[in-house]
């Protein structure tokens, strides 16, 4: 892990990756969990983007150290964490060469595996039975899956650009709790998902925005058209510089139901910035993203 790759994981939102690690973030402050708290005392520094309990905290701690304090991880672990929790993309390989260090995501290498996407038994299980998602949308969106050297099975989501051109592969472990929990090839952009989408659209439509692969599975097999943000905690300005410039010509009407959770409203906010016109939509109560909501719908189907 180079220092560029570090960088990303402290500039994470202290307040997301608190939220993240199971404390409720209000107006700056939370409980503190290495102390006996009743007040608050946990204080955040949006700013400096640290965090202090002035109680029983000599300095201020940044996202990593946070992670390695609360979960009681060392560096190289608590670094990981943060990467899967946060779907922060990690070189799979350290470059050891000059040429290397120029060396940029092969297309080619990837491109066949999505010719003829396979899904193993574990994969059509998660995708099917779990999340109820509908045949017709993973083929669309072209996933496939592989099991790796220890038997273990990962799902292969494949990221197009606008012109449908693979410019990034992401790997997710179907093995529940495993770390580490996404794997990208090197170079790979995995930005805004399915946005190969977006030239198929005329005047007028509706398009969704959700935050993860998932969820837009989740809104494509509903019948509604999406593209998805790789993470709440991650839109990025060369995303925000991609969305605003989708051609004004075609009108769309933006939508989202925001994740039940603080980073998921942040998300939309910064959103809304860009797309004024974005519509909030409101989850049911008993469900934390629109995966769930989905999955719920379908059962009352039956």
């Amino acid at each position: 892990m180079d220092k560029y790759e570090l960088q990303k994981l402290r500039d994470l939102p202290i307040e997301g990756v608190a939220e993240r690690l199971g404390l409720r973030v209000t107006r700056h402050k939370s409980l503190c969990p290495f102390h006996d708290d009743h007040t608050a005392s946990l204080s955040y520094h949006v700013r400096k983007n640290t965090c202090r309990c002035f109680v029983c905290m000599d300095e201020s701690m940044e996202t990593i150290d946070l992670v390695m304090k609360h979960l009681r991880l060392d560096f190289k672990k608590a670094c990981k964490w943060l990467a899967d929790s946060h779907n922060v993309i990690l070189g799979e390989w350290k470059p050891t060469t000059d040429k290397a260090l120029t060396e940029t995501f092969d297309a080619s290498r990837y491109e066949g595996f999505f010719l003829r996407p396979w899904l193993s038994d574990e994969a059509c299980k998660f995708l099917f039975d779990e999340r109820r998602l509908d045949p017709r949308v993973i083929s669309w969106c072209r996933v496939s899956s592989w099991r790796d050297r220890n038997g273990i099975n990962w799902l292969q989501i494949p990221y197009y650009d606008v012109d449908a051109k693979l410019i990034g592969v992401q790997n997710r472990n179907l093995l529940k709790g495993a770390s580490p929990r996404f794997k990208f090839p090197y170079g790979s952009q995995c930005s805004i998902y399915n946005l190969q989408i977006v030239k198929r659209q005329k005047p007028g439509d509706e398009l969704w925005i959700a935050e993860g692969c998932s969820d837009a599975w989740s809104l494509l097999s509903s019948g509604r058209k999406a593209i998805a943000i790789p993470s709440a905690t991650l839109l990025s300005p060369k995303d925000k510089e991609l969305l605003s410039s989708l051609p004004s010509s075609l009108s769309l009407k933006w939508n989202m139901f925001p994740d039940k959770e603080a980073p998921g409203e942040r998300l939309f906010l910064q959103l809304k910035e860009i797309l004024p016109d974005l519509v909030h939509h409101q989850l049911p109560k008993d469900c934390k993203d629109f995966s769930d909501y989905y999955v719920q719908l379908k059962s009352q189907q039956k």
